[in-house]
Parts: C-alpha cells; sequence; structure tokens
C-alpha cells in the first residue's frame, strides 16, 4: 500500500499481488471466527446478560443504541453499542464528543464507557461485515464533513474497512485527541497493513483494557495546542 500523488492529488495505491488478496481473505475469516467465539464467551461468563439487565435496571430506554458512522469508501453505517446514556441524549445538542464526566452519561453508562464494554455490540457489524476488528475508527458523518475540510488526506481512511480498535487507539489517540495525530496513525496503518500488525494491536488493546493504562493527558494536551 503506498501513498502517492496523481496530478497534484493524493492517491492510494491499494494494488496488490494476489498473495496479499489472500490475506486479506484471511482477516476477514479471523474477524468472524473472533466476533463469534468473543460475543459466546461473553454470553456464557455471563457478562452480557449482566450488562443487559444492569441498563434495563438503571435507566429507562432501550438497551441498544444505533448511531450512524462513515465506513469504507466513505459509505454509511449504523454501529450497534450498548446504551450509555440517557434515551435521546442529543436531542437538544444534535452530534456532539461525549466529556469524560457528561452529565448525559448514566450510572450504569460511565462504568461501561470505562471499559469500553459499551462497545461489544461493535462484534456484530463486524459479523455482518461492516467492520473488522482492527482499522481506523468510523467517525460520525457531521465530524467526517468537517475533518475532510481540515485535515489533507482525511477520506484516505476510508479506503479500508473501519475497526472496533486501531493503531491510534492503542498508542492512546481516542476520543477528543488531535484528530491530525489519529490520522497520521491511521494511514501509517493502512500503509503498513500485515496480519501481524493486526494481531500486535489486538494484543495491545486486550493488555491495555486489562490494566487499564491512564493516557498521558498532558501530551496529548500540548499536541492538541500544537496543531491548532
Amino acid at each position: 500500500t503506498n501513498l502517492e500523488e496523481l496530478d497534484g492529488l493524493p492517491v492510494l495505491n491499494l494494488n496488490r499481488p494476489p498473495e496479499r488478496y489472500f490475506l486479506w481473505g484471511v482477516k476477514r475469516v479471523i474477524d468472524i471466527v473472533f466476533s463469534v467465539g468473543f460475543l459466546l464467551a461473553l454470553t456464557i461468563i455471563p457478562l452480557i446478560p449482566l450488562i443487559i439487565i444492569a441498563i434495563k435496571l438503571d435507566s429507562k430506554g432501550p438497551v441498544f443504541y444505533k448511531q450512524k458512522r462513515i465506513g469504507l469508501d466513505g459509505k454509511e453505517i449504523k454501529i450497534f453499542k450498548f446504551r450509555s446514556m440517557v434515551s435521546d441524549a442529543e436531542a437538544h445538542t444534535g452530534p456532539v464528543f461525549a466529556d469524560e464526566n457528561d452529565s448525559r452519561t448514566t450510572k450504569v453508562g460511565k462504568f461501561l464507557r470505562c471499559y469500553n464494554l459499551d462497545e461489544i455490540p461493535q462484534f456484530i457489524n463486524v459479523i455482518k461485515g461492516d467492520m473488522s476488528v482492527v482499522g481506523p475508527r468510523p467517525e460520525r458523518p457531521n465530524f467526517v464533513r468537517q475533518f475532510k475540510k481540515e485535515i489533507p488526506h482525511y477520506m484516505l481512511r476510508h479506503k479500508v474497512k473501519s475497526g472496533i480498535t486501531g493503531w491510534a487507539q492503542v498508542n492512546g489517540w481516542r476520543g477528543k485527541t488531535s484528530i491530525k495525530r489519529r490520522i497520521e496513525f491511521d494511514l501509517y496503518y493502512i500503509q503498513n497493513w500485515s496480519l501481524g500488525l493486526d494481531i500486535k494491536i489486538m494484543w495491545r488493546t486486550f493488555i491495555h483494557w486489562i490494566l487499564k493504562r491512564p493516557i498521558d493527558e498532558s501530551m496529548h494536551n500540548n499536541q492538541i495546542e500544537k496543531d491548532k
């Protein structure tokens, strides 16, 4: 994979020899097997049933929440999440980034978001083929419209399937951190993709989840100031 220029415009060259297409097929098989196994394991434990019960007891509203995001080739997809906020949380504000101490977040929702458990249903999106386990995180349509005007090469991140976790995320660039830095890591992932890199990202995601390593907010805040 290479980032090239054509008549002055950035182009992502995705031409690959046959064995690369085979590896992308292997990636798809891994996505399905891992997602099905993961969801079954969390149901048997039974983490998923407990989350569903907790959400229903904590606040009124549906257990699951569907949100529009932009995925492969700029197409709109609907991702699934466990509801972590009060119903109609954006009725008055419209789409906005959620703060760490957002007053709209429910008590159970705070716990789910702390450990990223609200994103478990996105493995259904992976099984459906809308997403991959590893890839650039999908953004909401209004943010994509904004970022593609402000950040060079932004739309190149949509040349591969969006992921539940990614190279930017395991390096701490998620949420309200620098979008420019996040795109740099996304493009690095696309240009250097391999099954080995996917496995590395999945392992680092697991370690971060288990250890709940804090993000160095000072580093990110300093970088955001530089990007302004």
